[in-house]
């Protein structure tokens, strides 16, 4: 006999966080505060604002880029957000790395954790706002992703430190408009909500947005923090390249790792006789176009490896990060020129062109025309 077919439809299926926060988990997971290398001052100041009890809502973490203040940003948050951070033996809060609430932050799944980027623009709920470039964090995003989420109340609240958290990596990619947007956020957010703005061009955030925000200082690691920083990671590198990344890192482990990431050592080898020739005052044909050739290989390598990631990354975006890539290599490049009297006037020029070249990036010129200006800049007679 034939099984009868139910008609009854079947219940939809529970939205869960992530139907709700698509790609909340851009970052790597975090570790605790006091693993975080070469910034004693600025966890310090973390600390004491736990342990005083009086811990402000709204802070800036500002300094140069890759030295960790988004990696600081989210193991803070990390701790702030978990009912089991206590005094450690030496007096430092801290949280059990194997907690509930760290299994949730680690899968990217915690409902009070928000960070919000460039590249949540594909996720809006507004057409218009999906086609956005992500080359800035639009209004909308902002309203969607911070004001709206900063008026409900915590969906967990077991005795944390705080109920939610919200973090704007790239804070100075919001507009003037989007900054006005979330002024009102930032000076009375609800009822044990914290939020970080990462930034590292502090100067770009509205004078409203800075007074109302406790700010964190963040400074290039020294030597030895590097070192020590590096031997943790597993880059597998040869002598050679490792003292050429750290060279370019210039104190940075976020820049070090991105350098590494995209072979950015290979570049230095393919362009750097070209390169030097064109220092000289030598034309290099061709010079342009290979660096415009490595820029458009990494942007389309950085573009599906966010597809596999589901990450919907804009080609516009990994064109111009690939394309910063670049023009920090040839700025590092020139660097040391500057020290030569004989070659200090050419250094300098090199990093003019180079200054200009980033303007030119934030138009509508494309990046191989960037690239063939930049070269003719660099031998032009002077």
């Amino acid at each position: 006999m034939a099984k009868k077919t139910s008609t009854r439809k079947k219940a939809p299926k529970r939205k869960t966080i992530q139907d709700k926060r698509p790609d909340v988990m851009m970052y790597d997971p975090p570790n605790g505060l006091s693993r975080i290398e070469g910034q004693s001052r600025a966890i310090g100041v973390l600390q004491n604002s736990m342990q005083s009890g009086r811990l402000h809502h709204a802070w800036i973490f500002h300094g140069p880029e890759g030295v960790g203040k988004f990696t600081a940003a989210i193991s803070w948050a990390a701790t702030l957000l978990d009912p089991s951070s206590a005094p450690d033996l030496g007096g430092n809060i801290a949280h059990d790395p194997d907690s509930q609430t760290q299994q949730l932050i680690h899968a990217g799944t915690h409902p009070d954790l928000f960070v919000i980027r460039k590249e949540l623009t594909p996720f809006s709920s507004t057409a218009s706002i999906r086609k956005n470039k992500q080359r800035n964090i639009p209004k909308d995003i902002l309203t969607e992703y911070l004001v709206g989420p900063a008026s409900l109340a915590p969906s967990i609240n077991e005795g944390s430190i705080s109920g939610k958290v919200f973090i704007i990596d790239e804070a100075e990619l919001a507009d003037q408009v989007g900054q006005n947007t979330i002024l009102k956020t930032l000076e009375e957010p609800g009822p044990g909500t914290l939020i970080i703005l990462v930034t590292s061009s502090e100067d770009r955030l509205l004078p409203t947005i800075r007074s109302r925000c406790q700010r964190v200082g963040f400074l290039p690691l020294d030597d030895d923090s590097m070192r020590r920083w590096v031997n943790t990671q597993d880059f597998g590198l040869d002598p050679e390249a490792n003292h050429w990344y750290l060279q370019y890192a210039a104190g940075a482990p976020g820049r070090f790792t991105q350098a590494v990431q995209n072979d950015l050592y290979r570049w230095h080898k393919q362009i750097d006789p070209m390169l030097t020739r064109a220092m000289q005052g030598e034309h290099q044909v061709g010079l342009g176009a290979l660096m415009s050739s490595l820029i458009d290989a990494c942007a389309i390598d950085w573009v599906k490896k966010g597809d596999k990631l589901g990450e919907n990354r804009s080609k516009e975006a990994a064109n111009q990060k690939a394309a910063g890539m670049m023009l920090s290599l040839i700025a590092q490049h020139a660097h040391p020129g500057l020290g030569d009297d004989r070659k200090r006037e050419r250094s300098l020029q090199t990093i003019d062109r180079v200054t200009r070249a980033n303007e030119e990036l934030f138009t509508n010129v494309s990046v191989k025309m960037v690239m063939e200006h930049l070269a003719a800049g660099i031998s032009e007679r002077m």
